[in-house]
C-alpha cells in the first residue's frame, strides 16, 4: 500500500510539473536562448550564436532593410548595383583587392563570396575559417566596410555598368516577358510592380554617379543593418568586434524614413492571359492573398503548423492524380505560404496537357472545392501530422550537428520581418504538446478561410501558337466560380502495413576485412555481394548509402536504348514491391527513408539514405528492387503521355536555350544515336512491360553488386540486416562489365553557330577534349587547371572588359567507358562581342601553356581546396562517393585521408605542362548561339 501511495503521489508531481510547463499560447514565441542578440548605439543589431558544426568556420552576414522597393525614379536597379558596387572598392580594400584577399584564403567569390538584392533586402554572404583570431577579425572588418564604406569610385562604376547589364541580358527571354505583364497583376498595382531589382538597362547605363551614391548614403546606414554571425566561435570576442569595427558608424543627420510598402488587398478577382512566341507550354497560376500571418505568438506558431499539415495533404491529392492512366495536368501543385511583403498566399499551380487548360484548371479546382466541402479524411491527418512530427524529431536529434547556414538564414528571415528564431528543444516540445490536440475540424475551418472567393488572380501563361485556342480572361473567371457541382468526397484508401511480407533468409559472411586506415570494415557475402562500412559520428541521425554494378544501358542494343533509358521511370513510377507509388508515399509517412534505382549508361545503381531507426526499411526497399518489380500499366501509362506531351510542346516551341543545347548534345555526341535529344517520336519507341523486363534484368544479380554504407551505425548492430537483405538477395556469382560503344566528341577543330531567339543576347561554349591516362594526381592538375581558369576569365571577361556577368570554366575526367578529359568554357554575352571576348578566352589560355599559372592563382585554389577538404572529412556525403567511387574503380580507399597532399604537386610548371598537354587546341569544339537574323 505503501509503494501504491508513493507511485501516485509521485504520478501527481510529474502531472504538476507537465502542466505547469506547458506552452501558454498566447505567449510570445521565445528567441533561443543560445542567440546573443544586442544592439548597437546607432541602432545596428545584432545576433550571434555559437555553433561548431562545421568545425573551425562561421557563416557571417550583413543584413540591410533596403532593396530596389526603396529606389527613386531615376534609380530603378541601383540597389542591386549598388551591392555589385561592394565588390568593387572599398576603404581599406580598393578595385578588386576585397575579392583578391578572400580568394587567396580559401574563400571562392560566387560560389561561397556572394550577395543578392530583393525587394525589401539586401544582403551580403561571407562564409569565413575562424581558425586565427586576426583572420576572423579582418573578415568581419569586411562586413563593417559593406555596411559603410564603399568607394564608389566612378572608373569602378563604370566598369560594372558592363556587368550589371551582362547580368540582365542573361535574364532577357520568354520569362522576363511574361513577368513584366504579370506582375502589376499579381502585384495589384502596388510600387513592386515596378520595382524589379534587376531595374532598367537604361538607368544601369546612364544613371549618375550621384545617384548610386545618393541610394547609399540614404539607405546604408546602421539604423537598417544587422549582423549576423553564427559559427565555431567565442561569442564575446564577435561581439567586441562587432562593437569595434561599427559603433563608428553614423546615421545620416536626417535620415529618410524607411516606409514599408504593401501590396493592397482590393477584393475581387482579377484573370489575365499572357502569351509568347518563346514560351513553350500552357499552365494556370491562382493566387489567393491573404494578409500576412506572421509567427509572434505560440498560438501563430500552431496556426502555422495546421498550414503545414493542409499543404501536405493536398499536394498529396494533387499527386495522386498524376498517377492516372490519363492525368488531368502534367505538373499540378498547391501550397500556403509567405508570399511578399505584407502578404501570405494560397498559390495553386497547373501546366496544362497541350492546350487543355480548361481540363487542368477544372480539376485543381474541382481538388480546391473537395477540400473546402468535405474537408479531409482523419486518417489523411494523422499521417501528416505523423510526417511533421517525424521531420521535428529528426531535427531534435541532430540538434548538436546542425550547419551553422541552417541557423544564419534562419537569423536572417528574423530581422527582416521582425520575428525570433526558437530553438530545437522549444520546437520539439511544442510539437509534443500542441500536434496531437489539432483536429481534424480545425484543419478543414482553415481550408474555408484560404479557399475564398476574395483577393484572387488567375494567371494563364501560354504559348503564342496556341492564343486562338486559348480560353479569355472571361471564361477563367466563370470557371472560377462555376466549380465543384459534380464532386464527391474522397476516399482514402487502405495503407499496406509492410514491404516484404516474407523475411529473406539471410546470407553467410564469407569473408570480413578492416581497413583501419579509413575505419572501414569490408564484408563478402556467399551471394558475391560486397558490402564496405564506414561508421561516423557526423551525423546522429544518418545512413547513405550506394550500390553500383557495371553494365548499364551500354549492354543493350539500338532497338533496346529506350527502354533501357526509361526503365528507371517506369520501374520508380510503379512503386516498390507490391506497393504503387501512392500507397508507398503513404506507407512512408513517419518514415525517413530513400532509395533511388538507376539504370545508366555505364552503370546500374541504388542510393538513398534512412535515419537510424528506419535502416531497416531502406534495406526492405533495396530487397524490393531485386527480386520484385512489378508494372504498374496505369500509372507508367500517364507518365510517358505527361513526357511525351511535355516534349511536344518543347517542340512546337522550342527556345533558344533549348535549341542551343540540343545543337550541342548532337555535336558533342557526334551525331551517335543515343547522344541525340529526347524527343516525342523517341519516346514512341518505350514499351513499359519490354522496359520494365531491362531494369529487373540490371538488378536480378546480387553478386556483381558492390554497397558502401556510411553513417552513423555499429557494424556488428547492422551485419544481421545487411545479412538478411542484401546477402539474402539471389546472385548468380557472374561477373559483367559496360560496353565502350566509341560515343566521343569529334576529333578535329569543329566550329558551329546557332541562330534562335529575338533577344539581342549570345552564348558561347568552347571545349576541349581527349584521352589521359587516369590517376588522382593527374585528374587533380586537370581539374585545377579547369578552375584556375575561371579565375583568369572571371578576372580578364568581367573585371576588364564587362563583358560577361559569370563565366564558368570546369576541367572534368570520366574513366569509363574509356578515360577521357574536358574542359567546358561558357559564358552569355552580347552579340557583338562574341568573336572578341573568344579571342581574349585563347590568349589567356595561351598565355598559361607558355607561362603556366601565375602563383597568386595556384594560392586561391590551393586555399580553397584546404579548406573544403577540412570540412568534408567530416562530412558522410563526402566519405560516401569517395569510398564508393574508389572501390567502383579499383583504386586503393586508403589514400582518402590525405588526398590534401596531392596540392602540394601543384606548382606553376604543373600547370604550364598540363595546359600544353590538354589545351593544344587539336581536338577543339566551338559553339555559339545568336539570335535569329532580322
Amino acid at each position: 500500500m505503501k509503494r501504491l501511495i508513493y507511485n501516485l503521489g509521485l504520478l501527481l508531481l510529474v502531472c504538476h510539473v507537465a502542466f505547469a510547463q506547458q506552452i501558454n499560447l498566447k505567449e510570445k514565441l521565445p528567441m533561443d536562448p543560445a542567440v546573443k542578440v544586442g544592439k548597437l548605439k546607432n541602432g545596428l543589431t545584432y545576433y550571434i550564436r555559437k555553433n561548431v558544426e562545421p568545425k573551425n568556420r562561421a557563416q557571417l552576414r550583413l543584413v540591410i532593410k533596403a532593396g530596389s522597393i526603396l529606389e527613386d525614379d531615376d534609380q530603378r536597379g541601383l540597389a542591386h548595383f549598388m551591392e555589385h558596387m561592394d565588390f568593387n572598392g572599398t576603404k581599406n580594400f580598393p578595385k578588386n583587392e576585397m575579392v583578391n584577399f578572400l580568394e587567396k584564403n580559401g574563400i571562392q567569390f560566387g560560389a561561397d563570396l556572394n550577395a543578392y538584392t530583393s525587394f525589401d533586402e539586401t544582403v551580403y554572404m561571407l562564409p569565413v575559417p575562424t581558425d586565427t583570431l586576426a583572420k576572423l577579425e579582418k573578415f568581419m572588418m569586411i562586413l563593417s566596410e559593406w555596411a559603410a564604406y564603399a568607394t564608389l569610385d566612378h572608373a569602378e562604376i563604370d566598369k560594372e555598368r558592363g556587368v550589371v547589364l551582362e547580368e540582365s541580358r542573361l535574364r532577357k527571354g520568354a520569362q522576363s516577358r511574361i513577368q513584366e505583364k504579370l506582375l502589376p497583376v499579381i502585384f495589384r498595382g502596388s510600387r513592386y510592380a515596378q520595382r524589379l531589382p534587376i531595374g532598367l538597362d537604361e538607368i544601369i547605363q546612364n544613371a549618375p554617379y550621384d545617384a548610386v551614391k545618393r541610394f547609399h548614403k540614404d539607405w546604408y546606414r546602421p539604423n537598417l543593418q544587422a549582423v549576423v554571425a553564427v559559427g565555431d566561435f567565442d561569442p564575446a570576442q564577435i561581439e567586441a568586434m562587432i562593437t569595434k569595427y561599427f559603433g563608428g558608424i553614423q546615421n545620416p543627420a536626417k535620415p529618410k524614413e524607411r516606409i514599408k510598402y504593401e501590396v493592397p488587398l482590393k477584393g475581387g478577382t482579377e484573370a489575365i492571359v499572357i502569351t509568347d512566341k518563346e514560351q513553350p507550354y500552357n499552365m494556370v497560376q491562382l493566387y489567393y492573398l491573404q494578409p500576412e500571418k506572421k509567427q509572434i505568438t505560440a498560438e501563430n506558431r500552431r496556426e502555422n503548423i495546421m498550414a503545414s499539415l493542409f499543404n501536405s495533404m493536398i499536394s498529396q491529392r494533387l499527386q495522386e492524380l498524376m498517377q492516372k492512366a490519363d492525368p488531368p495536368y502534367q505538373f499540378g501543385s498547391s501550397n500556403y505560404s509567405s508570399f511578399l511583403g505584407n502578404l501570405d498566399a494560397l498559390t495553386v499551380f497547373a501546366v496544362a496537357k497541350g492546350a487543355d487548360v480548361e481540363k487542368a484548371l477544372k480539376t485543381v479546382l474541382d481538388e480546391n472545392e473537395r477540400v473546402s466541402k468535405f474537408g479531409f479524411t482523419e486518417s489523411e491527418l494523422q499521417r501528416a501530422k505523423l510526417q511533421y512530427k517525424t521531420g521535428v524529431e529528426k531535427q531534435y536529434k541532430e540538434k548538436d550537428k546542425t550547419d551553422s547556414e541552417n541557423f544564419v538564414e534562419e537569423l536572417v528571415g528574423c530581422f527582416l520581418n521582425d520575428v525570433v528564431m526558437t530553438d530545437i528543444e522549444y520546437d520539439n516540445k511544442f510539437v509534443a504538446q500542441n500536434l496531437d490536440g489539432i483536429k481534424l475540424a480545425e484543419v478543414n475551418a482553415l481550408v474555408k478561410k484560404l479557399i475564398t472567393k476574395e483577393n484572387r488572380v488567375l494567371a494563364l501563361i501560354g504559348s503564342e501558337k496556341d492564343k486562338e485556342s486559348l480560353p479569355t480572361e472571361a471564361q477563367l473567371k466563370g470557371w472560377l466560380d462555376n466549380t465543384g457541382s459534380t464532386i464527391t468526397a474522397y476516399v482514402d484508401e487502405a495503407v499496406a502495413t509492410t514491404l516484404v511480407e516474407k523475411r529473406p533468409n539471410p546470407g553467410k559472411i564469407v569473408s570480413e576485412k578492416k581497413v583501419d586506415e579509413v575505419g572501414v570494415t569490408e564484408i563478402v557475402f556467399e551471394n558475391g555481394l560486397k558490402v564496405n562500412l564506414k561508421p561516423t559520428d557526423f551525423k546522429n541521425d544518418e545512413i547513405k548509402f550506394r550500390g553500383t554494378s557495371w553494365g548499364g544501358s551500354s549492354l543493350y542494343e539500338d532497338a533496346d536504348f529506350m527502354n533501357a533509358a526509361m526503365s528507371s521511370m517506369v520501374a520508380s513510377t510503379s512503386g516498390i514491391g507490391n506497393l504503387k507509388s501512392s500507397q508507398l508515399t503513404k506507407f512512408m509517412s513517419g518514415k525517413v527513408a530513400q532509395v533511388n534505382a538507376m539504370v545508366g549508361g555505364t552503370t546500374e545503381a541504388i542510393s538513398g539514405s534512412s535515419s537510424v531507426k528506419d535502416f531497416e526499411t531502406a534495406l526492405q526497399m533495396i530487397y524490393n528492387r531485386f527480386t520484385n518489380n512489378k508494372l504498374d500499366p496505369e500509372a507508367v501509362k500517364g507518365a510517358l503521355a505527361n513526357q511525351k506531351d511535355f516534349l511536344a510542346n518543347m517542340e512546337k516551341t522550342p527556345t533558344p536555350e533549348k535549341v542551343f543545347n540540343d545543337s550541342v548534345q548532337v555535336v558533342m555526341g557526334n551525331g551517335a544515336y543515343r547522344a541525340q535529344p529526347m524527343t516525342s517520336d523517341r519516346m514512341n519507341q518505350v514499351n513499359p512491360e519490354k522496359a520494365m523486363k531491362i531494369f529487373s534484368e540490371r538488378f536480378n544479380n546480387a553478386s556483381d553488386f558492390e554497397f558502401t554504407f556510411v553513417g552513423n551505425f555499429e557494424v556488428e548492430k547492422i551485419k544481421p540486416l545487411l545479412a538478411t537483405y542484401l546477402g539474402g538477395l539471389p546472385g548468380t556469382q557472374k561477373k559483367e562489365t559496360f560496353r565502350d560503344l566509341k560515343i566521343v566528341p569529334p576529333s578535329g577543330k569543329v566550329s558551329k553557330v546557332v541562330k534562335k531567339g529575338t533577344e539581342d543576347k549570345a552564348r558561347v561554349l568552347l571545349t576541349y577534349s581527349g584521352k589521359y591516362a587516369p590517376n588522382d594526381a593527374e585528374e587533380l592538375q586537370i581539374r585545377a587547371l579547369g578552375d584556375i581558369l575561371n579565375i583568369k576569365l572571371t578576372e580578364k571577361l568581367r573585371e576588364e572588359e564587362s563583358g560577361v556577368y559569370s563565366p564558368y570554366v570546369g576541367g572534368s575526367t570520366n574513366r569509363v567507358p574509356m578515360p577521357r578529359y574536358m574542359f567546358r568554357i561558357g559564358y552569355g554575352c552580347s552579340p557583338a562581342n562574341v568573336e572578341k571576348l573568344i579571342d581574349i578566352t585563347l590568349k589567356e589560355i595561351e598565355k598559361i601553356k607558355a607561362n603556366g599559372a601565375e602563383a597568386g592563382d595556384i594560392e586561391k585554389f590551393v586555399s580553397k581546396q584546404k579548406l573544403d577538404f577540412q570540412t568534408n572529412l567530416k562530412n558522410n556525403d563526402y566519405w560516401l562517393s569517395s569510398l564508393a567511387n574508389k572501390y567502383q574503380n579499383g583504386d586503393k580507399v586508403t589514400t582518402i585521408p590525405t588526398e590534401d597532399k596531392l596540392l602540394d604537386l601543384l606548382t606553376v610548371e604543373s600547370t604550364k605542362a598540363t595546359a600544353k598537354k590538354y589545351l593544344s587546341g587539336d581536338d577543339f569544339i566551338r559553339i555559339v548561339l545568336l539570335p535569329e537574323d532580322k
